[in-house]
């Protein structure tokens, strides 16, 4: 029996979370569409193979569901949240989980009061790449990573209203989008002791809050992390790019062009290791979707009642450093990243 998901909210993503199902078509059915845009609903019913009923209130529609993929602008992320694990639906969130903490922590209970999943939808972790680079460096494959910097770089312009407004949007680009790159950071390094972040909106000027952010964060284990993202490339090389440099050599996983890369000067020198040259290709995976994978692991939790890997907990604990930073930067201080944890 296929498993009825709800997809709610078909705004300036709505190719993207159609392609989530491509994958799991064979255990899910798109059971409804919800948009308060009837056309905007009725455009991703079409590309269906079932052309679900389309809704214009998501209320109505939750009577036709086991679980939601809720991708609404995230001002509305909870309130819609919590009526979907009130009516008893497991929920696939988008990131961020939500614009404060006490919605945050609303959305957690209303899960564990319904005994639902909610698990929030950061799909980098998922995609095959990121994983192998977040394994080398767990197990320290080439020795302890010391810097990891992650670019991520895309020209956004209006492609909706509500992403310029930080009343809306909880912030700016950091909080937005690099909430993705933060959470890897903290997949991948630790946990974190001080950081400081600086953005702008010069280059982005229909952005209320910045459209360019640079972070540096310090981990307990003395390694540093670095993100930039900005909303404003108008040429980019790096693109999505992620370097983690470790002590026997730096990993470089070109998320574009599919594969991660070990770059070493002296491959010789790596002990126990059958690298020969300074260029080594560690894994390919051209074509991977993160947000089909991402989907399968959605459905496996509702199959088998686990938790899903992605889970609210340690979604806040990101949003948890991005308050801080940013809290920091209005202060013109670094900011103490300690003990934001469960």
């Amino acid at each position: 029996m296929k498993h009825k998901v709800i997809l709610i909210g078909c705004g300036i993503m709505a190719r993207q979370h159609v392609a989530r199902f491509e994958a799991v078509l064979d255990r899910v059915e798109i059971s409804a569409v919800v948009d308060v845009v009837p056309e905007r609903a009725k455009a991703v019913s079409d590309m269906l193979p079932n052309h679900p009923p389309v809704f214009t209130d998501y209320h109505e529609a939750l009577p036709l569901g086991e679980a939601v993929l809720q991708a609404l602008p995230h001002h509305l992320h909870a309130g819609c949240t919590i009526d979907c694990l009130n009516a008893g639906l497991h929920v696939l969130a988008e990131k961020p989980l939500a614009n404060t903490e006490a919605e945050c922590m609303a959305m957690m209970d209303a899960a564990k009061r319904n005994g639902r999943i909610l698990m929030v939808a950061y799909c980098m972790r998922y995609h095959p790449l990121v994983r192998e680079l977040h394994r080398l460096i767990k197990t320290e494959e080439f020795g302890k990573c010391f810097q990891l910097s992650i670019w991520t770089e895309q020209l956004t312009m209006l492609r909706s209203e509500w992403l310029a407004k930080r009343e809306l949007v909880g912030g700016g680009q950091l909080f937005s989008h690099g909430c993705h790159y933060i959470d890897l950071m903290l997949w991948m390094m630790g946990k974190p002791v001080m950081g400081t972040h600086v953005g702008t909106k010069l280059g982005t000027p229909w952005m209320d809050r910045e459209g360019t952010s640079n972070v540096c964060m310090q981990f307990e284990s003395g390694a540093l992390g670095y993100h930039f993202g900005t909303w404003g490339a108008r040429g980019t090389k790096h693109r999505y790019d992620f370097q983690a440099h470790c002590e026997q050599g730096m990993l470089d996983l070109d998320f574009f062009g599919g594969k991660l890369v070990l770059y070493c000067k002296d491959p010789e020198h790596i002990p126990g290791k059958s690298i020969t040259s300074q260029e080594t290709i560690l894994m390919e995976a051209p074509g991977a979707k993160s947000t089909a994978l991402e989907m399968a692991h959605f459905i496996d939790c509702i199959e088998t009642g686990k938790m899903p890997e992605t889970t609210p907990e340690e979604s806040l604990e990101g949003l948890r450093v991005i308050w801080k930073l940013y809290e920091a930067e209005e202060q013109q201080k670094i900011a103490d990243l300690r003990g934001l944890g469960f």
